[in-house]
């Protein structure tokens, strides 16, 4: 059976059989690698759809075409001779792309470094292992697990799903928006400790955003994570979903125990795939993929590197990513900064125009950054804000995220909708200019999300 082949081949055990002549696909580059050019680019992206203004690479990301096709021929490679694929190619093909990572995000050991899903995946990954520490009475009823208040949706969704379940109390920490001082974040998450220290309540595990996705903050990690070693935080993980591509990523400098970013956002990887980082320790050695394969019990990475049939090209191209980037000036490091300085740029030009603001500093953004929208449109919910999404999608072809923030006490016609501007590298300036356009020809008409015009 399928099985007992794969546990004797994964056990060292012998195969006799002639194996048939298959390689792995050899990246395609030429001779002399050159600056990428904008024809190259707009040409490595073509398949996007021309008439939208997709300004919106934070929720679902971009891969070019040259790591599409690197993909295609990954998968090919399966479907031809799977047996070969996955006995002799794939463990072999995933750990590359583990150990191109490596110093991407500068972990001291390749085991520390899982392939994933998605960062969803990584969060059940880790808290799996957190109630299981409820579970098993290594964590008592009531201790507490801290995240904030702009955590993403699946995230505290998750926290609750298996923390609340286990037994633990969840604290929620509120976090300022718009903020212009990364000083206010720190402050508002130590009370937040200070408060359960206070109340005898001993936090097991602190969840923090690194980019923090609606509203859109880079976080302060960290300065975060050491609070909560001060304050003895068992655990701390950081979800930096947004984060790999988009900003520095450095796991030695973060001092997390558990860290996970998507590929697929900001890294140009086909979707879907990430990485986990899990800090090794002697109290972490029983972290395991929720997926139970025949490979649980050899640890993390080699759990998620096989859990069952399924397509793993996404997570094999990192070696065509880099190869992508690296045709651009300053590589990864200098798209990281373009990127950066053009949100800006766009971002100012935007808020100058509509005679608003920016939801944070520009040094608490990395290629996102929140727009604040004229308030004559009248976002006076979520719903409100969803909808305004899809009524620029439908009517002017511009995708961008809406996000509305509650008019605090007291306030009166303040800016309650904002909007997440992105810039990857396939963006144009056109495509700032025609959401700018498309707002200001909606002001000049009226309108307003209560329907009238």
């Amino acid at each position: 059976m399928a099985s007992d082949d794969h546990t004797s081949a994964t056990n060292g055990g012998s195969n006799h059989h002639k194996k048939p002549k298959l390689n792995p696909p050899e990246p395609e580059q030429p001779e002399t690698l050159t600056l990428i050019s904008p024809s190259e680019i707009e040409s490595e992206f073509s398949h996007h759809d021309p008439s939208v203004a997709r300004i919106n690479n934070g929720s679902f990301g971009c891969c070019p075409a040259t790591v599409l096709a690197a993909q295609r021929r990954w998968q090919l490679l399966f479907l031809r001779q799977p047996d070969y694929f996955y006995f002799s190619l794939l463990r072999p093909a995933i750990d590359a792309s583990r150990r191109l990572l490596l110093p991407i995000i500068n972990a001291s050991r390749l085991e520390e470094i899982s392939l994933v899903d998605n960062a969803t995946t990584a969060t059940a990954v880790v808290l799996q292992y957190v109630a299981r520490a409820f579970s098993d009475g290594r964590f008592n009823k009531g201790d507490a697990a801290v995240m904030l208040h702009y955590a993403y949706g699946s995230v505290k969704k998750s926290v609750h799903a298996y923390v609340s379940r286990a037994g633990g109390y969840v604290i929620e920490v509120p976090l300022p928006f718009p903020v212009y001082d990364r000083n206010d974040v720190i402050d508002e998450f130590r009370k937040v400790l200070n408060k359960a220290k206070l109340e005898n309540r001993r936090v097991r595990l602190a969840v923090i955003d690194h980019i923090t996705s609606m509203p859109c903050v880079v976080l302060p990690v960290k300065e975060l994570v050491q609070i909560c070693r001060e304050e003895g935080v068992d655990q701390v993980f950081v979800d930096g979903a947004h984060a790999i591509g988009c900003t520095r990523v450095d796991m030695q400098e973060i001092g997390a125990d558990f860290y996970t970013s998507n590929l697929h956002k900001w890294l140009f990887c086909p979707p879907s795939v990430a990485f986990l980082y899990c800090r090794k320790t002697d109290e972490l050695n029983d972290v395991h993929h929720p997926v139970v394969s025949h490979e649980y019990g050899n640890g993390l990475p080699v759990e998620s590197a096989w859990i069952g049939t399924r397509d793993y090209s996404s997570q094999l191209v990192v070696p065509e990513v880099l190869e992508f980037v690296n045709r651009f000036g300053g590589g990864l490091d200098g798209i990281m900064k373009r990127n950066h300085e053009k949100v800006i740029e766009m971002g100012e030009m935007l808020v100058k125009v509509w005679g608003t603001h920016l939801g944070c500093s520009p040094d608490m953004c990395a290629s996102m950054v929140m727009v604040g929208l004229p308030a004559c449109l009248g976002i006076q919910s979520e719903g409100d804000a969803m909808k305004f999404r899809t009524h620029l999608r439908e009517k002017f072809a511009v995708e961008v995220p809406m996000y509305y923030r509650p008019p605090k006490n007291g306030e009166v016609d303040c800016i309650t909708g904002y909007a997440r501007i992105s810039h990857q590298v396939y963006n144009t300036v056109d495509e700032y200019y025609r959401f700018r356009d498309a707002i200001n020809q909606l002001v000049q008409d009226g309108f307003t999300c209560d329907g009238n015009e």
